[in-house]
């Protein structure tokens, strides 16, 4: 194996629960306000307010994190954060490894997290489930770990280039 990639999304079945729930409630209580006899509600206004709805709770499932690692180093984009891979040279990358982590003990969650509000000696994390990641230790100090649901193909990737070194 000379190439890792992997794509994630945000598709576990209690996010998906949970949006619906949230949908559901307040679409609900929409109707109700539009079924009252003296509403003053139009169909037009039910209809956008349930679309907006929807559409911003939709909007999670959007999120997509790509992770690339080949010859050159270790490429991520989270979308819609980054428009494009951001490329991490293997020569800036002081120690690569897998590793579990706490993901809301840690960072906060899921998501981009990290940085200045939370937790920052642990640096930065991009994930959208699960608690392993690929952990990098840069030679310009920051720390980034990026989520993976391929933990043995990342370990296996990492060793092959690491030891090319």
């Amino acid at each position: 194996m000379r190439i890792f990639k992997e794509e994630q999304r945000f598709t576990q079945s209690w996010l998906i629960v949970l949006m619906c729930v949230s949908f559901i409630v307040p679409i609900t209580l929409i109707i109700q306000q539009y079924t009252k006899p003296n509403s003053t509600m139009s169909l037009q206004q039910l209809l956008s307010s349930s679309i907006a709805i929807a559409a911003s709770g939709l909007f999670i499932f959007i999120f997509k994190l790509k992770t690339r690692i080949d010859e050159k180093g270790i490429h991520y984009q989270f979308f819609p954060f980054h428009f494009s891979l951001k490329t991490i040279l293997w020569q800036d990358i002081t120690k690569a490894y897998v590793r579990t982590y706490d993901p809301i003990g840690e960072f906060g969650g899921w998501g981009l997290k990290g940085g200045a509000l939370w937790n920052s000696g642990k640096g930065k994390a991009i994930n959208v489930k699960g608690d392993i990641g690929i952990q990098l230790l840069l030679k310009n100090g920051k720390k980034l770990l990026i989520g993976t649901q391929k933990e043995n193909q990342a370990q296996q990737i990492l060793q092959k280039y690491l030891k090319n070194e």
